[in-house]
Order: C-alpha cells, then structure tokens, then sequence
C-alpha cells in the first residue's frame, strides 16, 4: 500500500487516518492488507516479515521475543534517502519494536541484552546503489491472540507500508494444533444404484411385536425427481398449503429433503470405499472392516445395508450391484448377508466397491405420516381457518409441583377441560417451565382421568429420557408397571441409564416394541416423535391415546409431528404442544425444501393462524415467568424475542461470583472477552476449530473452578462447530465433566455458568458461514437459545470485530461495553459511537412480588390485595387483579378483558363471567366495558 504526496508531517495511512483507529486487519484479506502497491518513483524494494504460512499468521510463544527482518534494497544507480522508519500503529499497543541489530535471544549473553536498543522510530538513512538494509521488528507478546503492527517507510517523497501479523500462542493452544493442513476431502466416485439384487434382512427377534400396518416403500416418483435434480421447483409448491394439496406438498418437500441427502454431498457417501476385500465367515456372512466404525463414521446398526459392486469393470458389465444388510456390528466390522448368489461366487480375493446408504426407514414413515394426515381434517391441521371458535371450561386442580405459578396453572385447567382437537399449546420461552407444566399436566390426567392413555412424545432420545426421569420420580403416584419408554430397535444398549431400563423392552440388548396386547395395557408411554410410528405399526388405534403431549415442538418439523399424530390421533384425543418457535427449529438439509416451508415446525404455523397468533387463552397460554437466568442475563433476549414480557423470577443471584472471578463490572453478570485468534482446519475435516479461543476458555474454566465453589457439572460450554468441540474438550482434559456442546445439544439445558466460544476470526469465513447457513451469526434462534442457558454467569469468549456485523451480537457486545463488562482485545471505534442502555443491576430491580399459584387452584385474595399491575403490563397480570369499586381512572384504564376470543362475542355470554359495578350507579352497572377476567371468581354475569 502507498500513500501519495509527501506531508511526512501528518500521520496517516491507507487503512486509517488515525492511529487508534486502524481497527481489525483481516489476514485473510489479501486485497485490503496484503496487496501492497509500489509508487511508480519509489525506488527501494521493501519486503514483509513475518510471511503468512499455509495462509495462517507465524505463532510467538507468550512471554518469549520473536523477530524477523525488513529487508530494504535499492536496486537503482541513484543513492535513496530512507527519511523515516516508525511503528504507525500495533494491536496491542506498543508491543513491536524496531532495531537495527538482531533482538537478543534467550541464549544471548548479558552484554548484548544490555546493548539492544528497541526503538519505535528509525531516522535518516541513504541506501547507496546496489545497498541492502536490514531492520529488525520483533515482538514479546504477554498474551495470546492475533498481533498485528502497521510500519511506514517514507522514501525520498513517498511513503510504503506494510502490516505484520503474529499469532501469540500458549502451551495449550500449541498442543492443540494439527500436523495434518487442510485439504478438500476428494469427491469419491460412487456408483449410482438403479437396480440391484436384493440382500437377505435379519431376522425378526423372536420376541418382536409382528407389525399389523406394513410401511409402503413410497419410491420417489421419477418425474418429481427429474424436476429437483434438474434444480427446478415442482408446481405443487407454488400454490398454498391448504388441506386438499397437503399430502402432496409435504410429500414434495419431503423428496427434495431426500435427493439431498442422495446427492454427493451426503456423509454417507463420504465414507464410499473402493477396492476392498471382504471375507467369508461362516456359511451365512461375508464381512467388512469399515475404519472408524468404532467411532461412528459411519454411523451403522444391524438392520442398515450397503450396495457393493465389484471394482473389475469387465465383472460389473455383467452384475448389477449387490444389497447386502447388516446382520451384526463388531468394532470395526460387519456381517453382511446378500442374495445367494453373492455367496456362491464370492472369492476373499475379490476387489468391491462399497457405497453406503442412509436408511431410508425414516423418510417412509415421514412420507406415510404426510400422507395419513391430511385425512385428520381442517379442524387440526388449519385450525383457525376451518374451524369454529372454542370455549374450554377450566377444570380446577390441587397443584403436585410446588410453587406453579398463576400462567402455569391456568395451562393445566384448560387442559383438563380440553375436549379434543386443535392442540393446545403451552409457550414456553426459555427458562418458563414448559416440561414442568407438561409433567404436571400429565400428572393431573393420570389422577383425575381413570380411562386416561397418555403419550409423551421428545425430539431426541436425551430430551425423551429427560421427561421419563422427570414422570417416574413421583414413584409415591404412578406405577412403575404403567410406564413404558419406547425405544427404537438401532438404540444402543449402553446409551440407557441403567435405573431407565426397567421401564424397557429389550431381548439380547436390543430394544424392540413389545406384542400389542402388552403396549395397551401401559397409561404412559414416552418416545421420540419418530419412534411413535412403532406404536402404529404395532396395532394402536387412533382411539387408543385420550391425551398426546409434544414436548419441544418447535424443533420438529410437521411431518416429523404428523408422525405422532397422524396415525394415533381421532377428534377426541387431547393434544398438547409444549414449545417456543423463537428457539431451534427442525435441522433440515434441503434449502429449498427449507425455504418452502420444511424448516418451519407444525407449532410455528399454528402460530401464524388467528386464535393462536392472538394468544386465545382457549387455544394458548404463554408462561412468561423465567426462573433460571439472572435478570439481566434475561433482558436481551426478552426484548429481542418476546417483546419485553418475561419477568425475571430467579431470586439466589450470588454477587460474590463476580467478586471472586475479578469481573470489571462486579455487579454485572455478563462478560465478554475479546480475542482475535485464527480459525482452522484440518486434515480433510471441513469443521472449523480457534485454538486460541479454546486456550481461553480452559484458563476461564480453571479461574472459575480455583476463585469459586461452582464444580465441573456447573459449568457449561457452548460452541457452534463440531471440531471445537473435540479441541476444548482436548484443552480441558483435567474437568472431564465440564458439559461441551453445540446449540442444539444445550436446548433445553441450562448450567449456572456458560461460556460461549464463537470461533470465528475472519470476515471472509464470516461471509461463508451466512451463505451457507453455519456457526452462530445470522441465526437468531440459535443466538436465542445460546445466552439463554445461563443461570448466574454467561461469558463470551469471541472476535469483537466479527461479532458485530450480526445485528443480535451487536446488542450483546454493546451491553457489556456500555455496562462495563468487557477486556480482552481493543474495542471496535464504531462500537463506541452508539450506547445501549445500561442494564440496572440487582439493586434497581426493586421487589416485585407476583402471587404463586397455591394448592386451591388459585391464589389468595389477601395475596393479590396488594398487588398492582404496572400500567402498560400484558393481561395476563391483570387476570386477577380487580380494581375495587371506586378505583382510580388510571388502576382501570388497564384494567380491560380479552378481547380475542369468543367469550366476548355478542351472541355468547360465558356464565363463569359476573358483571361487575365500576361505580354506585345504574348506568356505570350497565357498561360492558367493566366486565372482569373470571379467572378468580366465580359469580356469574348478571342478566
């Protein structure tokens, strides 16, 4: 880079006017940084030290001098006047320094330690012709993380420049770099399958249930497959999702989802393998040693096949590919069984190629579940459009659960008193209790409801075994002998709690379904929402479940509900969808199946539709009370995602953590802690890692675990790349049991302290990661779901400079700089010229008491006596509050019933509602804008 005109008076450079402003040099930037020009008369040739390496700044050991030269060359015939060498500018400030003479080593005497002179400016040089100079820069880094120095050189009447970079680094982060750089992983040829010969499946454990409802193949149809592979959209997609093209819309979305998956990206494909042998074993198998099966790449169970063809072309002229399934998993090999002939003809000496295949088991049930579906009618899959209003009378209840709160209550009530479909949803934002109030309510049901069959359904397995755990520790209510936790057939055995197997059905340590006779006779089954398709295969009617929960039904897309529903759901099945659509959704592949409408679960469309979008407390009931993260913690996201409404309820914040752990702002719960490092990959992994960030994090970990009383299994790490997974947990080989994970492995989740690595380093990665849907940025679910797991304590350890080109970062970054709670690497200027309201700390809080739902179904009046609402607060807190007769204008002006549902209709008045007299007169008697929320009360409304 070079500046013209020659004011060497006034300091400036290509990349700022000012020194303190330079701001974040992006290695990776080459045209900004690295793509210097060379003024047309300046005559020396300048070169850079400290050249990239694999594209990656050279690493400084902290606490020890690195240096590297500049070398200036006048190659001309005229003498040069080298007018000044300076430092313009370090990141740190003032950690590089020049010289003329090498910079001492450890090895150096005493003598030449004493003799070198660091400067920050070198005047007054003329390079005769033909002359070469040598100037020193050289650096002691007292952190880790990225250096960068910007030098000017002004040369008779122009000025160059050239940036530096050094990458500071520790023992752990040296530990944690790779050996292997990073190459593409190779696309493998892997033949395509048309047609093949069928392999011989397992055979049926003696004590599987044999299945009643057989699972059509539901082939992808050869037209709609030409039309995605050809990248065009099928017509079916342009029209509305309605209830006549349902089944064919899902089915559509559903074969894209699939031909992705089939296409060359695919994992699985990955794996392909060629010119392998396989072995005879037995008179029944062949095998195969799959490297790193043991390490679940690729990830296969007995019940998967394979393809294999003979590598020989003359041979594969000949035979179309062999199906063989898989009978048995050993380490690092399978047992495989194909048609006769393949045994006959096989020779050990034979050379295959071997694709491997997802299974496509799944997808049919997704397709038989879409299919099914649509003849569930209107009245559940377009509720507000084809539907008549309802009216759920709330059925009052002795709460088990202490401590449930007035919107957690009142959820429960009309879950008693729902009568059937459309579901009945709980909104739970995160830390409001949505799995306590779907354990309570299935509590309830299983008291007061005799005849009740109830099914528990959960994304995952965890998720599923989470709310078994939490069901069958009320030992002293429900039979052990009534709960059931289904289990699909590829569970490991060794993934099961071993207190959690009682409650399974297993033969030789492998799950299966039991006969149906056995399953009816079960009050409560849990299962995945995918492993319920079992239950249909086995023989259950539609009729057979009177109450159906979806737990965290916001992170399943429709078909994947429909398969819980579909087939096991009639008009009079009580349906309950506990969820947040702010939160993850459904993890889809496809991306035009995701802009369609694949990526949004059944709980979010329900949300876009009348009844539920204006949260009809017969249809709906948001909990708005968090219990797990520290108000402030809470604040952001509150008023990013739920428009300000969650009330912080968490009352055990210890401001000692702060004080022990040296926060800058000791009253402020959130750090964020700057680091510019560089991310990485490896070998043919395309993840991402920053092993200076994991070194940051480690030295986090043990600050909290020597300053403070927190353990291993308080502390949390959330991360949004698999590799840095697997490098922090390498980095915290010492707190084994600290918890590391990705976004979508803490849903749900929360730990007393989370730290967050972001990874990212670089803007061109950044740009990637937007383009391709990746890491956290440009993800406000995912972001949702990340700072919301903290209880007392959420650090970020993260790139400032890229954090916040996301708008939802930014606000974060913003929050702690403006409240004081940020260090770490410099500030970005333009950070600093906007300000976020500070946060107001514990102590500006103030008391607010809200009234606890008690065991008589509602709170006392003594207790909301002296409870008012603030004016301008939702109505759900003006639900039990009444102004008294004579009230002040103000105490009503927000006082005011629902007005979105039908009980205000004219031709229907509900007799729980009473009229009640604003004042001592016949006319203010009469007014319908006094009528109250009845939730409390239960005269009726006078004629």
């Amino acid at each position: 880079m070079s500046i013209y005109g020659g004011e060497r008076k006034e300091e400036f450079t290509a990349l700022s006017k000012n020194q303190e402003d330079i701001g974040f040099l992006d290695f990776k930037d080459n045209e900004s940084v690295n793509g210097y020009h060379i003024p047309f008369d300046c005559p020396l040739i300048i070169s850079n030290p400290f050249q990239l390496r694999n594209g990656k700044p050279q690493s400084a050991i902290v606490g020890e001098v690195c240096a590297d030269v500049f070398t200036l060359e006048n190659p001309t015939d005229e003498p040069a006047e080298l007018w000044r060498v300076n430092i313009f500018a370090s990141k740190p400030k003032d950690c590089f320094t020049l010289s003329l003479m090498k910079p001492p080593t450890p090895n150096s005497s005493q003598e030449e330690i004493d003799d070198f002179l660091g400067l920050t400016v070198i005047e007054d040089r003329v390079l005769q012709p033909g002359q070469t100079l040598k100037i020193w820069l050289s650096c002691k880094p007292e952190e880790i993380g990225l250096l960068t120095s910007v030098v000017h050189f002004d040369v008779n009447d122009e000025r160059m420049e050239r940036v530096a970079f050094l990458l500071a680094e520790d023992s752990v982060s040296q530990a944690l770099a790779s050996e292997k750089p990073y190459t593409a992983a190779s696309k493998k040829n892997s033949f395509r399958v048309d047609q093949f010969k069928p392999g011989s499946r397992p055979n049926k454990q003696p004590i599987r249930n044999k299945y009643v409802f057989r699972l059509h193949q539901f082939q992808i149809p050869d037209k709609i497959r030409e039309m995605v592979e050809c990248e065009q959209i099928p017509p079916v997609l342009f029209d509305v999702l309605n209830p006549e093209n349902y089944a064919e819309y899902f089915s559509t979305l559903l074969v894209m989802e699939e031909i992705h998956l089939e296409a060359s990206n695919n994992e699985m494909l990955g794996y392909s393998m060629e010119e392998v042998t396989m072995k005879r074993k037995g008179n029944h198998y062949l095998s195969l040693m799959v490297p790193g099966l043991a390490e679940k790449r690729p990830s296969l169970v007995s019940g998967d096949f394979i393809f294999v063809k003979h590598s020989d072309k003359i041979v594969q002229a000949n035979y179309y590919p062999y199906q063989g399934f898989i009978h048995r998993v050993e380490a690092d090999e399978i047992f495989l069984k194909f048609e006769t002939e393949m045994h006959s003809l096989h020779q050990n000496n034979y050379l295959y190629d071997v694709r491997f295949t997802y299974n496509r088991l799944n997808m049919r049930r997704l397709y038989q579940a879409v299919h099914t579906a649509q003849s569930l009618g209107r009245t559940i899959l377009f509720p507000s459009e084809f539907s008549r209003p309802r009216f759920i009378r709330n059925v009052r209840f002795t709460p088990l659960t202490p401590n449930i709160n007035q919107e957690q209550g009142f959820a429960i009530e009309k879950i008693l008193g729902c009568p059937g479909i459309p579901p009945y949803i709980i909104h739970g934002p995160p830390g409001t209790g949505k799995t306590m109030t779907v354990v309570e309510a299935v509590l309830q049901v299983y008291m007061k409801k005799k005849n009740a069959k109830i099914l528990i359904c959960a994304p995952s397995n965890n998720a599923a075994d989470h709310v078994l755990e939490k069901i069958i520790s009320w030992d002293e209510i429900i039979q052990e002998s009534k709960v059931f936790r289904l289990n699909a057939v590829s569970r490991s055995y060794d993934d099961v709690r071993s207190d959690f197997l009682q409650f399974c059905f297993f033969n030789d340590m492998v799950f299966a379904c039991p006969p149906l006779k056995v399953l009816e006779r079960y009050k409560i089954i849990v299962s995945t929402y995918m492993g319920a398709a079992q239950l249909y295969s086995s023989g259950i009617q539609e009729n057979h479940f009177t109450h159906i929960f979806l737990d965290e039904a916001g992170q399943a897309s429709e078909p994947d509900t429909m398969v819980s529903l579909a087939n096991l759901c009639c008009k009079n099945t009580v349906v309950v969808m506990a969820g947040d659509p702010m939160q993850l959704g459904p993890v889809i592949f496809s991306k035009d199946a995701v802009n369609y409408g694949l990526g949004k679960s059944y709980l979010e469309r329900l949300f876009e539709t009348t009844y539920y979008s204006n949260c009809d407390q017969n249809y709906l009931t948001r909990l708005i009370r968090n219990y797990r993260s520290h108000p402030a913690i809470l604040d952001l996201p509150s008023r990013l995602f739920y428009n300000g409404e969650l009330i912080a309820c968490k009352d055990d914040c210890d401001p000692s953590i702060y004080e022990s752990l040296n926060f800058p702002n000791k009253n402020f719960p959130i750090l964020f802690v700057g680091i510019q490092g560089c991310d990485e990959r490896e070998g043919n992994n395309p993840s991402w890692f920053n092993r200076i960030e994991a070194s940051k994090v480690e030295k986090i970990i043990r600050n909290i675990m020597t300053n403070t009383e927190l353990t291993e299994f308080d502390i949390g790490v959330i991360t949004p790349y698999r590799q840095q997974v697997l490098k922090i947990k390498i980095a915290l080989d010492n707190f084994p049991d600290v918890k590391v994970g990705s976004v979508e492995q803490f849903q749900g989740q929360e730990k007393t302290a989370i730290i967050i690595s972001t990874v990212r380093s670089t803007v061109k990665h950044n740009e990637f990661d937007q383009t391709f849907k990746l890491g956290f940025l440009s993800h406000p679910r995912r972001f949702n779901v990340a700072i919301t797991r903290a209880k007392s304590l959420l650090i970020i350890v993260g790139n400032p400079h890229i954090i916040m080109q996301d708008q939802n970062w930014n606000k974060l970054l913003k929050l702690c700089v403006d409240n004081g709670s940020y260090q770490g690497c410099d500030i970005p200027p333009e950070l600093l010229k906007q300000s976020e309201e500070p946060i107001p700390t514990d102590t500006q809080w103030g008391d607010l008491t809200i009234p606890e739902y008690n065991d008589t179904g509602t709170s006392s009046n003594a207790q909301w006596d002296d409870y008012i609402p603030e004016h301008g607060a939702p109505n759900v807190y003006w639900d039990d509050y009444i102004p008294e007769q004579g009230a002040s204008d103000s105490q009503w002006d927000n006082y005011m019933p629902q007005q979105s549902n039908s009980q205000w209709d004219d031709e229907y008045v509900p007799e729980q509602y009473y009229q009640y007299n604003k004042a001592n007169s016949d006319e203010a008697a009469n007014s319908q804008g006094n009528k109250s929320d009845p939730y409390t009360n239960n005269v009726k409304w006078e004629e």
